[in-house]
């Protein structure tokens, strides 16, 4: 299965979706996928606030 493949089976918590929906719109689609490679890493199909939290650390911000 390809990465875009399991993407499309991810589903993000509402408080999840808030936080991306926060990050600047020019980062969002590469914050985006590095928080669902995140997820896939951590084998879960939900992308959760905690996966974003950590995407937000390695991004340094």
């Amino acid at each position: 299965m390809g990465n875009s493949e399991f993407a499309e089976i991810l589903s993000w918590t509402p408080e999840a979706k808030q936080k991306l929906k926060n990050i600047p719109y020019f980062v969002r689609s590469q914050a985006r996928q590095r928080i669902e490679e995140l997820a896939r890493e951590a084998e879960t199909s939900v992308v959760t606030v905690d996966i974003v939290e950590q995407a937000r650390l390695e991004f340094g911000q």
